[in-house]
């Protein structure tokens, strides 16, 4: 009888001491770092290495210029497209255009043709991010044959 008391107090103790307890908190994940997309930035270039004076009238040789359209920009994860245009001056007509719709390397040989001599143009390159379409920059010259 007195293992029998002596079971009975020690009991509750024994299904307390082996209760659930509380619950773990849940782990907590990490927020998600998402790193902001430079700002395209970028400069053409005749002859390589040397920036155009944007304001001023590039007299090309012949009927073609070879430019660099050099990213100095952090270049998008995916790239980025590059669009040329060129247009008469006088009526507004489509002289050149050239679309790169992929391209991750910094620097991108392009040469503008079918320039006339005499006749001014204007050349316009945009420059647009392939990851956020918003992402994009524009660049003006004039350019004229010889």
């Amino acid at each position: 009888m007195k293992n029998y008391k002596i079971l009975l107090v020690a009991l509750p103790f024994m299904l307390i001491a082996c209760s659930k307890g509380g619950d773990s908190p849940a782990p907590v994940t990490p927020p998600v770092v998402i790193v902001p997309e430079a700002d395209i930035a970028f400069k053409i270039e005749i002859p390589a290495s040397t920036e155009i004076d944007y304001t001023k009238i590039y007299g090309a040789i012949g009927g073609s210029q070879a430019i660099n359209v050099n990213i100095t920009s952090a270049l998008p994860k995916d790239g980025v497209t590059i669009d040329v245009k060129v247009n008469k001056d006088v009526d507004n007509t489509s002289v050149f255009t050239n679309n790169i719709t992929s391209t991750t390397a910094a620097s991108n040989a392009i040469t503008i043709s079918s320039l006339s001599p005499g006749v001014l143009s204007t050349a316009t390159v945009v420059v647009t991010s392939k990851t956020k379409s918003a992402n994009t920059s524009t660049k003006t010259f004039k350019i004229a044959a010889k």
